[in-house]
């Protein structure tokens, strides 16, 4: 999957854990996007079976949109956790994990999750 799907699933989580119904405009306005923009990209996820709309137009991700959102953001609090731990701006660190958490193998980040004393299974689905 590419950067920009990726990062549409994550915020389409990150903002349900603040509120129980999350629209395309509330993600259009998280990521600083166009709602057209939005719009599509929306179409070709749920095309995709990586959304659903609830009938009051609700995105909902389905069980693979959702283990997609749950690996980019366990990387991303990992990779600014990290980056912060070691004397980097906060800003810069959550900056900078927005664009390492898709390029990063599989490899290196359970190496880098072991180097923290993190567990190697996915932290987010122990929390589910």
């Amino acid at each position: 999957m590419q950067e920009s799907p990726e990062d549409y699933l994550e915020t389409i989580y990150m903002l349900s854990l603040h509120s129980s119904e999350v629209r395309s405009i509330d993600v259009a306005r998280h990521l600083g996007y166009s709602k057209p923009s939005v719009s599509v990209a929306m179409k070709r996820l749920r095309e995709n079976g990586f959304v659903t709309l609830d009938e009051h137009g609700n995105l909902i991700l389905t069980g693979s949109g959702l283990s997609i959102a749950l690996k980019i953001y366990e990387r991303h609090l990992v990779i600014s956790q990290f980056l912060i731990s070691i004397g980097v701006d906060e800003a810069i660190a959550k900056k900078d994990a927005c664009r390492m958490e898709h390029v990063i193998s599989d490899e290196s980040f359970l190496a880098l999750k072991r180097s923290l004393g993190l567990p190697e299974e996915d932290v987010l689905w122990a929390k589910l």
